[in-house]
């Protein structure tokens, strides 16, 4: 926890206060100093825990024969930050967004993959070590990749270009890697230890959920209703989706197998929601984000919602189709 502390420190002094035009359709959130900090406190807290769990189930053997091997990998990184990305632009050019909302959906976008799909992946029947060694690849390949990605996207869209909270982004990606790399660390030398730190993590980790949760509850009771306009609904419902969608065909494409490609398809449309959530709570003033710091939020509940329809879906072929075949394929 010490180690949380000391990057919570360091990430929260990032604040950018550039003036977004059209943010006023958000209305201003005002929340007590006390209560920001500790919000803001818990947040990183929950994605120190979560990036430390995930680097405990790495194993370095495993990361080597996927680098050594690496067209699962390749192909996995293009569809997470190609098709993503697009999605969420094209989103927000179709459904003509705010400004500010613009920005929440393009960093929504240009995340990197979430731990959500290693847990979707498993219940896909999909490859589990193809789906770690993803989720912690495009963690870093998002160092160098996100910030430019939105750099680039953002000249699409008048008045975004000084809007992008780079400094923070950079960050916040950064304190990603520390406990992801002190996980893997643990795992590799110390490997007893590593379902200890999973299990007390986990405790942690709920007990960080409910306080947020209750927080962001009292903080933004009053202007909860404007991330539930029907504009913010559709991103949320649809990014998903797409990328489920998508991801699948780019890996059949490519001509990958039934169980690497169901692996791909839940990495491309799962985003890091805890490492979206600490950039747009932390790197953004609350004057300047308003409720939108909970969009990570709506966007879970759908992308959790759609895949397990899409486990569902599966579940059922698979037990139609085992009697008469190999139901892997």
């Amino acid at each position: 926890m010490m180690n949380a502390t000391a990057g919570y420190v360091g990430i929260t002094t990032i604040h950018n206060d550039s003036y977004i035009p059209g943010n006023g359709s958000m209305g201003i959130l005002i929340i007590p100093k006390p209560m920001n900090t500790a919000i803001n406190f818990f947040i990183v807290t929950i994605l120190f825990i979560t990036m430390i769990s995930l680097g405990c189930t790495m194993e370095v053997s495993k990361i080597r024969a996927h680098l050594l091997k690496p067209k699962g990998v390749a192909i996995a990184l293009l569809a997470q930050f190609c098709i993503m990305p697009l999605t969420a632009f094209s989103l927000t050019k179709i459904l003509q967004l705010d400004p500010i909302k613009a920005v929440t959906v393009l960093i929504c976008g240009c995340s990197p993959g979430g731990s959500l799909s290693n847990i979707l992946s498993f219940l896909l029947k999909g490859d589990m070590n193809l789906s770690i060694v993803m989720t912690t690849c495009s963690s870093i390949t998002a160092l160098v990749v996100m910030p430019l990605l939105l750099y680039i996207l953002s000249q699409g869209f008048t008045g975004l270009k000084n809007a992008v909270p780079y400094v923070g982004i950079i960050s916040a990606l950064l304190f990603t890697l520390v406990p992801c790399a002190i996980g893997i660390f643990i795992n590799h030398y110390k490997p007893n230890y590593s379902s200890t730190i999973t299990k007390v993590g986990l405790g942690l980790l709920i007990i960080s959920v409910i306080t947020v949760s209750v927080l962001s509850g009292l903080a933004v009771k009053d202007v909860i209703w404007m991330i539930l306009m029907p504009d913010v609904l559709a991103v949320a419902a649809l990014m998903p989706l797409i990328g489920f969608m998508l991801g699948y065909v780019v890996s059949i494409i490519c001509r990958l197998s039934p169980q690497c490609s169901r692996t791909i398809s839940m990495e491309t449309g799962c985003q890091n929601i805890q490492l979206l959530t600490a950039i747009l709570k932390v790197a953004f003033s609350p004057q300047a984000i308003g409720p939108l710091f909970l969009f990570p939020l709506l966007y879970s509940t759908f992308q959790f919602a759609e895949a397990l329809l899409l486990v569902l879906c599966f579940r059922c072929y698979h037990t139609v189709m085992a009697p008469h075949g190999d139901p892997s394929q």
